[in-house]
């Protein structure tokens, strides 16, 4: 690990790409030569380590271009490395065949889990000189489509929002400013919406025809491949999505009805369904900066781990959490693996959402930070989207006991929301995913079909949704608003499976703390070890496709929204 001051002192540097594909051709060679596991093994060690000295240079790339999307040299230096990376994956698909062709490959098997197996065949199966103008394309198509969204502004009560600063208003107790941030909102996504359609017609028929490329049935097929999800399939999935919608559909029909109820009002519309209680949401006191102690005392509180993890997020200065002009939609962590550092991005709008982004990015740093002290490889760190998604949505939960430093009096009030929002969002989770399986089955597509097969699945997902007759978003166009359609096809229904791990620890955390956080931390630590279901069992954690699993989950929170929604004054 090297040494730094803060993230601001970090440098950057572009990788030499071709002493890059010198030095693996070279590691190539001499690890088909290797004459012993040890030998192998300790080349593979100095493999990992020049693959994470790139990845370091392009993550410093990535944050500061999001940082400021306006920012010419990081959108170049960004562009740079979105065109070598096909080319840098075809050299990674001969690394892949290398160890696959290993003799020691059960040894590697047996020392690092079955992903870095899985991993490989994978690299092979994705990598081909024949969709290297696809990928690149499809790269910066990403950027096209972060940099109209980060373009978005609108002057609104005296401020200029974009779409992050809208929200926090339709969150405000009047009615009418809600409302009226709701067709600020909805107008800026009208007016874009052209752009966005095209936009993403020509992401899909891009990703349709890699996959036929690669020899796919389809490109679900392939992003499941690509997203690391090797231990089930699209039926699986489906399987999990009926559940959600058998079991959670209706409690968050509930749940609606009795926020209609709570906010004295006939109809619950898109606009009123982010305001909890009539008297307003509980808003986190305090600055930024405030919000960030504040944080530094509960994981103090919590355990040593979380208390050493984020005294040195805050020593080195390992965050951007302030919405402004230019800067890219969202909130993400990643990791800086030459100096085994995460660093959290966040676009803080003065709601409760700065603290919910803040604890589930919080438990994804916690992770790699973790696991990063742990194993030796690089590629070890992240576990799949799934069991990360874990971690973030875990530590979202376990925080509770510590939200009177954010929320003071307010701090029942943002548990019953922060928990039944939770529940009302899951079957949106699952309604992405079944769009883009749909979508991504389509022979022919234009806007209109786009917004008809959103409209027909919201009706199924969320019955209770209306849009008080704006016509853009009552013909479907709501799909446009989710980034991960457009960046990260097929990753949603990630946070669907995790939250029910969350959720199931969260129910065991509030009869026996010691035992469920013991069990969360040996899944943070475990990261990309072992494969999905093993993982899954190392956290003691129960099988999310097994038939009656999300009712007996589910169970246990609607009786946790009861006792919270009693201690709400």
């Amino acid at each position: 690990m090297l040494n730094f001051k803060n993230f601001e002192s970090i440098p950057y540097n572009r990788p030499d790409v071709s002493q890059f594909k010198n030095e693996i051709e070279a590691f190539i060679l001499a690890f088909n030569g290797a004459k012993s596991y040890s030998e192998a093994r300790s080349l593979y060690i100095k493999y990992d380590e020049l693959c994470a000295s790139y990845s370091t240079q392009y993550n410093l790339a990535y944050i500061r271009n999001t940082q400021n999307t306006r920012d010419e040299f990081y959108r170049r230096e960004i562009e740079f490395f979105y065109e070598q990376q096909p080319h840098i994956d075809l050299i990674l698909k001969d690394v892949a065949t290398a160890l696959l062709n290993s003799p020691y490959l059960t040894d590697f098997a047996t020392e690092f889990g079955e992903d870095l197996i899985n991993q490989a065949k994978a690299d092979i199966r994705l990598s081909s000189e024949s969709i290297i103008e696809e990928s690149v394309k499809e790269s910066k198509l990403g950027l096209e489509y972060s940099a109209i969204i980060a373009d978005c502004t609108v002057q609104f009560m005296g401020e200029e929002c974009n779409f992050y600063g809208l929200l926090k208003y339709m969150q405000n107790p009047d009615r009418t400013i809600r409302k009226n941030a709701f067709n600020e909102w909805a107008k800026l996504y009208t007016g874009i919406a052209p752009k966005l359609n095209a936009l993403f017609i020509e992401m899909v028929n891009l990703r349709k025809r890699m996959a036929k490329k690669l020899g796919f049935e389809n490109y679900a097929q392939m992003a499941y491949i690509k997203n690391s999800h090797y231990y089930y399939g699209a039926s699986e999935v489906a399987e999990f999505r009926k559940q959600i919608i058998d079991e959670v559909v209706p409690l968050a029909a509930a749940l609606f009805k009795s926020q209609k109820e709570e906010l004295e009002i006939d109809k619950l519309y898109y606009y009123d369904e982010s305001l909890a209680f009539k008297g307003g949401n509980a808003t986190p006191c305090g600055t930024p900066e405030q919000m960030i102690e504040g944080a530094r005392q509960a994981y103090e509180q919590m355990s040593a781990e979380t208390g050493e993890f984020f005294n040195f997020m805050t020593k080195h200065d390992l965050f951007d959490l302030i919405t402004r002009p230019a800067k890219h939609s969202g909130g993400y962590c990643t990791f800086i693996d030459d100096y085994k550092c995460p660093f959290i991005f966040s676009n803080f709008n003065s709601t409760s959402a700065d603290v919910d982004v803040l604890t589930h990015e919080a438990g994804h740093a916690l992770q790699a930070y973790l696991a990063s002290r742990t194993h030796p490889l690089s590629t070890q760190v992240w576990s799949t989207n799934e069991v990360s998604e874990i971690h973030s949505q875990t530590m979202e939960l376990f925080c509770y006991d510590y939200m009177d430093k954010f929320f003071g009096d307010g701090a029942n009030k943002y548990r019953y929301s922060h928990l039944s929002e939770t529940v009302k969002t899951l079957p949106y989770l699952c309604l992405v995913d079944h769009f883009q399986h749909e979508v991504y089955a389509q022979e022919e597509l234009n806007g209109e079909r786009l917004a008809e097969i959103w409209k027909n699945l919201e009706g199924v997902y969320m019955p209770w949704r209306d849009y008080d007759g704006n016509e853009f978003l009552c013909a479907g166009g709501f799909w446009m608003q989710k980034q991960h359609i457009f960046l990260d096809p097929f990753y949603y229904v990630d946070y669907a499976l995790a939250q029910m791990g969350a959720f199931e620890y969260y129910n065991r955390y509030v009869i026996d703390k010691n035992s469920a956080w013991q069990d969360y931390l040996c899944l943070c630590r475990s990261g990309g070890s072992v494969s999905y279901f093993k993982t899954l069992k190392r956290g003691n954690l129960g099988n999310p496709f097994k038939h009656g699993y999300v009712k007996s989950v589910m169970s246990g929170v609607a009786n946790l929204l009861k006792q919270y929604k009693k201690l709400v004054k």
